[in-house]
Protein backbone atom coordinates (compact mmCIF):
# COMPACT_ATOMS: atom_id res chain seq x y z
CA UNK A 1 0.00 0.00 0.00
CA UNK A 2 1.17 3.21 -1.15
CA UNK A 3 1.37 6.20 1.27
CA UNK A 4 2.32 9.74 0.27
CA UNK A 5 3.33 12.71 2.64
CA UNK A 6 3.52 16.32 1.54
CA UNK A 7 5.80 19.01 3.32
CA UNK A 8 7.73 22.34 2.19
CA UNK A 9 4.56 24.39 2.04
CA UNK A 10 4.65 28.15 3.89
CA UNK A 11 4.26 31.61 3.79
CA UNK A 12 6.23 33.38 0.66
CA UNK A 13 5.83 36.81 -1.13
CA UNK A 14 4.90 37.06 -4.47
CA UNK A 15 7.81 36.59 -7.30
CA UNK A 16 9.06 33.64 -4.68
CA UNK A 17 9.49 30.25 -4.82
CA UNK A 18 8.90 27.24 -2.92
CA UNK A 19 9.86 23.95 -3.05
CA UNK A 20 7.01 20.97 -2.09
CA UNK A 21 7.91 17.46 -1.39
CA UNK A 22 5.96 14.51 -1.54
CA UNK A 23 7.42 11.56 0.30
CA UNK A 24 6.23 7.99 -0.59
CA UNK A 25 6.25 4.95 1.51
CA UNK A 26 6.29 1.88 -0.21
CA UNK A 27 8.36 -0.73 -2.74
CA UNK A 28 5.96 0.39 -5.56
CA UNK A 29 6.21 3.80 -5.37
CA UNK A 30 8.09 3.69 -8.57
CA UNK A 31 4.99 1.82 -10.30
CA UNK A 32 3.00 5.19 -9.43
CA UNK A 33 2.48 8.29 -12.20
CA UNK A 34 2.47 10.93 -9.21
CA UNK A 35 0.39 13.98 -10.07
CA UNK A 36 -0.07 17.37 -7.73
CA UNK A 37 -3.49 19.19 -7.03
CA UNK A 38 -4.23 21.90 -5.59
CA UNK A 39 -7.49 23.62 -3.43
CA UNK A 40 -8.15 27.06 -2.45
CA UNK A 41 -11.11 28.06 0.25
CA UNK A 42 -14.58 27.78 -1.53
CA UNK A 43 -13.32 26.50 -5.28
CA UNK A 44 -13.03 22.59 -6.52
CA UNK A 45 -9.57 21.02 -6.52
CA UNK A 46 -8.03 21.99 -9.06
CA UNK A 47 -4.99 19.90 -11.17
CA UNK A 48 -1.58 21.64 -11.22
CA UNK A 49 0.81 18.90 -12.57
CA UNK A 50 1.88 15.50 -13.27
CA UNK A 51 5.14 13.29 -13.60
CA UNK A 52 5.25 9.20 -15.21
CA UNK A 53 6.26 6.81 -13.19
CA UNK A 54 10.09 6.75 -14.77
CA UNK A 55 10.15 10.97 -14.45
CA UNK A 56 10.73 11.28 -18.41
CA UNK A 57 7.65 12.57 -19.24
CA UNK A 58 5.30 15.47 -17.41
CA UNK A 59 2.34 17.51 -18.04
CA UNK A 60 1.17 20.81 -16.65
CA UNK A 61 -1.86 23.50 -16.44
CA UNK A 62 -1.96 25.78 -18.09
CA UNK A 63 -2.06 28.40 -15.07
CA UNK A 64 1.42 26.98 -13.61
CA UNK A 65 3.55 26.07 -17.07
CA UNK A 66 7.04 27.96 -17.00
CA UNK A 67 6.37 28.30 -14.04
CA UNK A 68 6.78 25.06 -11.87
CA UNK A 69 8.10 21.62 -12.71
CA UNK A 70 7.83 18.37 -11.39
CA UNK A 71 10.83 15.66 -11.06
CA UNK A 72 11.24 12.59 -9.37
CA UNK A 73 13.35 10.97 -7.13
CA UNK A 74 12.51 7.15 -7.28
CA UNK A 75 15.85 6.60 -5.10
CA UNK A 76 14.70 8.41 -2.47
CA UNK A 77 10.45 8.12 -3.17
CA UNK A 78 9.94 11.50 -3.34
CA UNK A 79 8.27 13.66 -5.92
CA UNK A 80 8.77 17.52 -5.81
CA UNK A 81 7.06 20.11 -6.86
CA UNK A 82 9.25 23.38 -8.04
CA UNK A 83 7.34 26.24 -7.83
CA UNK A 84 8.95 29.65 -9.23
CA UNK A 85 7.35 33.46 -9.47
CA UNK A 86 4.41 32.45 -7.54
CA UNK A 87 0.91 34.76 -7.44
CA UNK A 88 -1.50 35.02 -4.98
CA UNK A 89 -3.75 32.89 -6.68
CA UNK A 90 -1.48 30.32 -6.71
CA UNK A 91 -2.23 30.36 -2.55
CA UNK A 92 -4.36 26.94 -1.97
CA UNK A 93 -3.45 23.89 -0.29
CA UNK A 94 -1.17 21.80 -2.48
CA UNK A 95 -1.54 17.60 -2.79
CA UNK A 96 -0.11 15.12 -4.60
CA UNK A 97 -1.76 11.62 -5.66
CA UNK A 98 -0.59 8.42 -7.11
CA UNK A 99 -2.47 7.01 -9.93
CA UNK A 100 -1.29 3.36 -11.08
CA UNK A 101 -2.71 3.14 -14.06
CA UNK A 102 -1.83 5.75 -15.97
CA UNK A 103 0.77 5.71 -18.48
CA UNK A 104 0.66 8.58 -20.70
CA UNK A 105 0.68 11.17 -18.63
CA UNK A 106 -0.01 13.57 -21.25
CA UNK A 107 -3.28 13.47 -21.69
CA UNK A 108 -6.27 15.40 -19.86
CA UNK A 109 -7.05 11.88 -18.36
CA UNK A 110 -4.37 13.08 -16.09
CA UNK A 111 -6.39 15.85 -14.73
CA UNK A 112 -8.94 13.68 -13.46
CA UNK A 113 -8.67 14.03 -9.46
CA UNK A 114 -11.19 10.34 -9.71
CA UNK A 115 -7.77 8.40 -11.39
CA UNK A 116 -5.97 9.05 -8.48
CA UNK A 117 -5.52 5.48 -5.99
CA UNK A 118 -4.41 7.56 -3.16
CA UNK A 119 -3.62 10.95 -1.86
CA UNK A 120 -1.78 12.49 0.91
CA UNK A 121 -3.11 14.90 3.24
CA UNK A 122 -1.91 18.08 1.96
CA UNK A 123 0.52 21.17 2.62
CA UNK A 124 -0.51 24.82 2.88
CA UNK A 125 1.12 27.85 0.43
CA UNK A 126 -0.28 30.59 1.11
CA UNK A 127 1.20 34.11 -1.33
CA UNK A 128 0.83 37.52 0.26
CA UNK A 129 1.11 40.34 -2.04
Amino acid sequence: QLQLVESGGGLVQAGGSLRLSCAASGRIFSRYAIGWFRQAPGKEREFVGIINYSGESAYYADSVKGRFTVSRDNVKNTVYLQTNSLKPEDTAVYYCAGAYAIVDVTTTHSTDPGVYDVWGQGTQVTVSS
